[in-house]
């Protein structure tokens, strides 16, 4: 092979890897920083904590991409005894609210040990897709770590992203960006031996 020929076209290829590299190369959408809407999510009572955690479960209640595909829609149903925990913009730690809600998820859990959780981590449509699909997933491992620390089996949770593709809200505000910010607790019954 004539090297004098090679080097050219070996810079040339070189120099579109370096272009398709750059171009590939995703930012984060900038955003301001978006003013914190309080939740009103209601304290439960001690009653309404006991009615929860002895609420029976004959089936498990269906993943966000279950409800998509059933043309259900999507969300966590009123009645369900696991609540759903909220995230700031861009923030995966979880606030002080959300580890009250995570408090009584455990002991649901604890008191019935049959049922297995998959945590959905989900974004609001601001950023790529690539990054909601992390920080969703890092929104659900939170959740989980969370979860263990109050004495829940690693093994009955699981985790899953949606990041931006399953939004609760469509609208382009702060009310619903908040509503698409959370981890969804869907239960699962543990198949029987």
């Amino acid at each position: 092979m004539n090297r004098s020929k090679f080097k050219p076209a070996c810079w040339g290829a070189l120099l579109a890897s370096a272009i398709l590299y750059g171009a590939g190369c995703s930012t984060t959408k900038t955003a301001s920083e978006p003013q914190r809407v309080s939740q009103s999510q209601p304290q439960r009572s001690q009653a309404t904590t006991k009615r929860l955690a002895n609420a029976p479960v004959s089936q498990g209640s269906s993943s966000s991409l279950e409800q998509l595909k059933q043309g259900k829609p999507l969300g966590t149903a009123a009645s369900s005894p696991l609540k759903d925990i909220y995230f700031d913009f861009d923030r995966y730690d979880l606030r002080a609210d959300a580890r009250d809600v995570l408090k009584s998820n455990a002991e649901w859990l604890k008191q019935n040990p049959a049922s297995s959780v998959q945590i959905e981590g989900h974004c609001d449509d601001r950023g790529t897709a690539e990054y909601n699909l992390a920080l969703g997933a890092k929104r659900a491992q939170s959740a989980k770590d969370y979860l263990t620390t109050l004495g829940i089996p690693g093994q009955r949770i699981s985790t899953i992203s949606y990041g931006e593709e399953l939004p609760m809200c469509r609208q382009d505000n702060e009310e619903c960006w908040q509503k698409n910010r959370h981890d969804r607790f869907v239960i699962k019954p543990s198949p029987t031996s």
